[in-house]
């Protein structure tokens, strides 16, 4: 059977109408017009993931936190202040015309640095604190803390008088220390000094009068016959000659001893004249004349006797003679208990036969009194006072 109900055999007559329109083709239908095709409507994003709602969106990355740009406040210019009115006239005095050569950017240039710098240790640094910490409040009284604490100051307080009176007491020894230097170094020269003046002056008052005491010279026939002559004598302390160093301006008497309180400590040259350091007498026909004196301080007669050399004059004054040595020979050093360098043929001068010596004696290094330096030399000239002064003495 067919669509239309029949059995679909084929018709004798030929093919019926409605068999016949089934297998013709249609015509097409007629289409309506196109209409413009209607956008599509975009999916909603999400305004922070940027991914259409529903659907699974990325992790998105936090931003690293970037340092906020130092902002430098640009120079603003100074506002021109107007003076004010003058009430009289209530008129504007004139304004004074600007410094073409002043700029205000010029002027703020150490202020700009200044604030770039500060707001840069602050970046860095963090900010300063403003006001200090508050202090601790202090412990309640009687607490153990408060004890702990009052014995603390205590103890500051002892540590603190302690050192003060240390302190105080190494200044004061300073000082002193000081003053004693300069006593030893200064004021005992200006004693001594006084004092030999004083008793030359007071020999050259003697020695002017006639009837004073002599050198000996009286007791004999002669200045030579120093054998018959007799030896006056002198205490400790006693002055009876002056001693002359042309070339280092020495002009001291001589007292007996060599005593350092009695003596030497007032500036006198001394004349060894004890025990086993007896000496003889500048007067004497043969023997030694040995003497000592200060090198430093009290006066410090012989200080530079270690200048002297072979050929310099030594001048003993005495009241009625004038006894002239030349300087033969220098020992630099040697023990204070070496006593041969003042017998009367004195070891290691060069002598080797009585005769009429000098030696003079003083401590070294200077300031020191470890060892001894000596001088020793000849009488050259035997020439009384009454003949008039050696040659000299006179240059």
């Amino acid at each position: 059977m067919t669509r239309d109900g029949t059995d679909g055999a084929p018709d004798a007559d030929g093919p019926s109408p409605v068999r016949a329109s089934w297998f013709e083709p249609r015509a097409p239908e007629p289409r309506p017009a196109a209409e413009p095709p209607v956008p599509r409507q975009a999916t909603p994003v999400h305004p922070s993931a940027g991914v259409p709602w529903g659907e699974a969106a990325e992790p998105v990355p936090m931003p690293e936190p970037r340092p906020e740009p130092v902002r430098i406040p640009q120079p603003q210019p100074e506002p021109v202040r107007l003076p004010d009115p003058d009430p009289p006239t209530a008129l504007l005095r004139p304004v004074p015309a600007p410094d073409p050569h002043d700029h205000p950017a010029d002027r703020t240039m150490a202020l700009r640095v200044a604030e770039l710098r500060s707001a840069v240790a602050a970046k860095i640094l963090g900010p300063a604190e403003d006001e200090p910490p508050l202090p601790d409040e202090p412990p309640p009284p009687g607490s153990r803390m408060a004890a702990r604490q009052a014995a603390r100051v205590a103890k500051q307080r002892r540590q603190l008088l302690v050192s003060r009176i240390a302190g105080e007491a190494f200044i004061t020894f300073g000082a002193l220390m000081l003053l004693f230097v300069a006593y030893q170094l200064w004021w005992t020269n200006v004693l001594a000094d006084r004092n030999a003046g004083e008793q030359a002056k007071k020999l050259q008052e003697e020695w002017q009068d006639p009837g004073g005491g002599d050198d000996g010279a009286a007791a004999g026939t002669g200045a030579g016959s120093g054998k018959d002559r007799k030896q006056p004598a002198y205490e400790p302390g006693d002055g009876f000659a002056i001693v002359h160093i042309p070339k280092l301006g020495v002009d001291d008497p001589v007292a007996e001893g060599v005593d350092k309180v009695k003596v030497l400590d007032k500036g006198l040259i001394g004349h060894y004249n004890d025990g086993a350091l007896k000496s003889a007498m500048p007067w004497d026909k043969t023997g030694n004349f040995a003497i000592a004196g200060h090198r430093n301080t009290h006066g410090e007669p012989f200080r530079y006797i270690n200048h002297l050399t072979a050929g310099d004059k030594v001048v003993v004054e005495t009241k009625n003679t004038y006894y002239v040595y030349k300087v033969t020979k220098q020992l630099p050093s040697t023990s204070p208990a070496n006593t041969s360098v003042i017998d009367p043929v004195p070891k290691g001068s060069g002598f080797t036969a009585p005769g009429r010596y000098i030696t003079l004696t003083t401590c070294t290094p200077e300031f020191t009194s470890k060892y001894r330096l000596i001088v020793w030399g000849v009488m050259v000239e035997e020439l009384p006072r009454s003949e008039g002064t050696p040659d000299v003495l006179a240059e």
